[in-house]
């Protein structure tokens, strides 16, 4: 039996590569010494996999930003408007991700969504009908050839054609289908190059086949490969297929000429009915995907060992893997000093997948792997018990009725209550929540952790970071005003820390984007919220303004998405736990004088299943009612707002206005106002906030840009039912950047609205 790794992770187990990035960004640091650190992360990474015995390491999995943007630039999928800016590969490579502001032009970056149904950010190719799709990077190879001279040969690694096609944004007359000749001849391209390498296997990722295929996608995936294939020459070919099953197009694969198939054992629920109901080619080598690559949990071998048995009897050739990319889960449990090791003993992050995998090979091999001993220890830590449930959460769970979800009075009642008290002007402006974090908010959360300073003085810091806040945003004439964030790590992890039934890590980063990591929190029992949690900030920042101060917070869904959850206990019981927690604060921040609250669903979509006919029986008939819960006891004069992040929405539009809250702040700035379409196609009565200019990026918008925005945007929606705000928190951005945007921001604002 041998084993195989589709992804790692590639930001530094300490996020070395995070760090060195923006120090380039800043011009602080040599392009030579970013490009060191890559290669010492790439070796290292290497050099693990090898020594834990993985059969097939991926190379080219590595980035500086992201997998898809390396894709394009590889294969000359490059806008016009970057080339144009005349600068080196790098820098151009970095402006499609990050957007440019310079003496050589200003562009914005391409626009950003999320991978599927994960919290990583992809780089949405742009094809125009004059893009020249043929190879022009070296990338690829560059990796390949740097792992061989390690005396490691790897499998190299990039996004298959047709997931490329699906993702991509097509902005003239060429679609798809128009591309497929030049995209068949660069991926020949790169197959005759590989071949003069000597590689022996090549993955290309196709996981845009876990999702609703038509006829038609079947007819261009089959066109495309019957052409790539064509020019396999000694090298052998996988199509790795990851985050669900592929029911749509199994027997297509099988009649293709690859010479393996990937397929995903976890989150495929009908991966082993199709194995078992058409079998699996002789000729072709089934790469299985039999541990959860995206949850941190231990693998429990005795599941796992029954399955590969199960796999075996349909399939000749069977290689053991992860389910998708280790990028999804953090690198090492090494660097965790304060998890107990009750705690570690459940855990597996990607370095100790490595070590899962091998101890399966080994008890594979064995003619009686229930007597192996790495068998039988496993299985004495499933058999014992975790203690996590609380019966007062559970009781509480249980008793939940109808009323519980459902907010009165109506929408349309409310909002003209709220429109008379609150006397906003016509589009009013505002922010998504969070302020920059300087180095020097980020030194008074260390200094308080470590013990350095007292409670006290840490809040006090934070309290004149709130005063000097509210001052700033009263100053450019902001209308709905927030305190700033100033106390929170994450948007996630705050919350967690602050709610009893989670467990924390120190070095448990996961790459959501670029050289944004996060350190998504354990669900390890029942979740329930013991004390008031944002109250005492929130009544701060209040008692220093005359002008409306908005609750923050971060609701169930996106919580439980951005954390790692249970495996013992549906997600429905879980976003319930935690929807009952954040209502508690709601109606605290109520009862405080607090009249706008807005709970973040940033992460609302990410889990939603890959096929339509998944959405309702398997998440939004848990989701949707889960925010409701949250806010369905609040006056009608408390105005609930919520804030979505980079994703596709339009499809779930309607279950969206279902949340019943009273204004929605979404990404737009990115996306050229696409969703604004479908909010009126549908009649969407919610009142919305799409983003007028994009935090990712450092470029600072004009008031004339912004007023183009805000005009577009009037076109479509109706002048009372818009909000002007950025696309998401500011939390990343520099000082300097942030006020000089928000002040052009207010500025476009007030001259639209003097006209109207």
């Amino acid at each position: 039996m041998k084993t195989s790794i589709i992804g790692y992770p590639r930001v530094g187990a300490l996020r070395e590569l995070k760090f060195a990035s923006e120090k380039y960004f800043k011009g602080i640091l040599p392009v030579e010494e970013l490009q060191q650190t890559a290669s010492q992360l790439r070796s290292a990474n290497w050099k693990l996999q090898q020594e834990n015995g993985v059969d097939f390491i991926p190379s080219n999995d590595f980035s500086f930003y992201d997998g898809l943007l390396d894709t394009s630039c590889l294969l000359g999928i490059v806008p016009q408007r970057y080339e144009a800016l005349g600068l080196s590969p790098l820098e151009t490579y970095f402006a499609m991700a990050r957007g440019y502001q310079g003496d050589k032009g200003d562009v914005k970056a391409l626009a950003m969504k999320k991978w599927f149904n994960t919290n990583y950010h992809y780089m949405v190719p742009e094809i125009d009908d004059t893009t020249d799709i043929r190879l022009t990077g070296s990338k690829l190879f560059d990796e390949f050839t740097e792992a061989k001279q390690l005396g490691i040969t790897t499998k190299p690694v990039l996004i298959g054609a047709f997931t490329l096609l699906k993702l991509a944004r097509f902005t003239g007359s060429k679609q798809a289908k128009d591309c497929v000749p030049a995209i068949v001849e660069a991926y020949k391209a790169v197959l005759s190059q590989l071949n003069t390498l000597g590689a022996a296997w090549f993955q290309l990722d196709e996981p845009a086949l876990v999702t609703d295929l038509t006829v038609e996608d079947i007819d261009l995936f089959t066109e495309l490969y019957n052409g790539i294939l064509s020019a396999k020459g000694g090298v052998k070919v996988v199509a790795q297929t990851y985050f669900g099953d592929i029911r749509d197009c199994y027997q297509a694969l099988q009649a293709l000429p690859f010479d393996g198939i990937g397929i995903d054992f976890v989150e495929g629920k009908q991966s082993l009915d199709l194995v078992r109901k058409h079998g699996f080619a002789s000729e072709k080598v089934l790469f299985a995907g039999v541990l959860n690559g995206k949850n941190i949990w231990k693998n429990q071998y005795k599941q796992t060992v029954a399955l590969v048995r199960e796999i075996n009897k349909h399939a000749d050739q069977v290689v053991i893997g992860t389910s998708c990319s280790l990028l999804h889960v953090p690198y090492t449990l090494k660097h965790e000093t304060k998890l107990t090791a009750a705690n570690k003993q459940y855990f597996a992050f990607a370095e100790e997948k490595l070590r899962e995998l091998a101890d399966l090979k080994l008890i594979l091999a064995q003619a009686s792997p229930e007597a192996s001993t790495l068998y039988t220890e496993n299985e004495k830590l499933f058999s014992a018990s975790r203690l996590t449930n609380d019966n007062s959460v559970q009781k509480r769970v249980a008793a939940l009725t109808d009323a519980d979800f459902t907010r009165l009075p109506v929408f349309a009642e409310r909002e003209a209550i709220q429109k008379a008290k609150f006397n906003l002007p016509l589009l009013p402006t505002t922010t998504i929540g969070s302020f920059p974090q300087t180095a020097e908010v980020r030194a008074n959360r260390a200094a308080f952790k470590k013990g350095n300073i007292t409670e006290e003085q840490y809040k006090q810091f934070n309290f004149d970071r709130i005063a000097e806040c509210i001052a700033q945003q009263e100053e450019i004439g902001i209308d709905v005003i927030v305190h700033g964030e100033y106390e929170r790590n994450d948007m996630v992890e705050y919350f967690g820390e602050c709610l009893d039934g989670f467990i924390f890590t120190e070095n448990a980063w996961v790459q959501s984007y670029g050289t944004r990591c996060v350190k998504p929190p354990v669900v390890w029992g029942d979740i329930s919220r013991s004390k008031p949690i944002t109250v005492e900030y929130s009544a701060f920042a209040k008692s220093h303004t005359n002008k409306l101060v908005k609750g923050m917070l971060t609701g169930p869904v996106t919580i439980l998405n951005w954390s790692f959850p249970r495996e013992d206990i549906s997600l429905k019981e879980s976003a319930l736990q935690i929807g009952l927690a954040i209502r508690d604060e709601v109606l605290d921040l109520e009862a405080n004088g607090i009249e706008i609250i807005q709970i973040d669903e940033a992460a609302l979509r990410e889990k939603l299943p890959l096929r339509r006919s998944d959405w309702q029986c398997e998440y939004l008939s848990w989701a949707i009612p889960a925010f409701r819960l949250v806010h369905s006891g609040v006056k009608a004069e408390t105005q609930i707002h919520t804030h979505m992040c980079y994703s596709q929405f339009s499809d779930i539009i309607r279950d969206i206005d279902a949340m019943d809250a009273d204004v929605i702040t979404f990404e737009a700035s990115r996306s050229d106002l696409a969703i604004i379409d479908t909010i009126n196609e549908c009649g969407f009565r919610t009142e919305v906030g799409p983003g007028v200019y994009d935090i990712h990026s450092p470029r600072i918008p004009s008031v004339d840009e912004l007023k183009q925005g805000l005009n577009r945007m009037l076109d479509k929606i109706e002048v009372s039912k818009l909000w002007v705000n950025p696309d998401c928190g500011l939390k990343t951005r520099g000082v300097t950047e942030t006020w000089a945007s928000l002040k052009n921001l207010v500025q476009a604002a007030k001259e639209i609205r003097a006209t109207l």
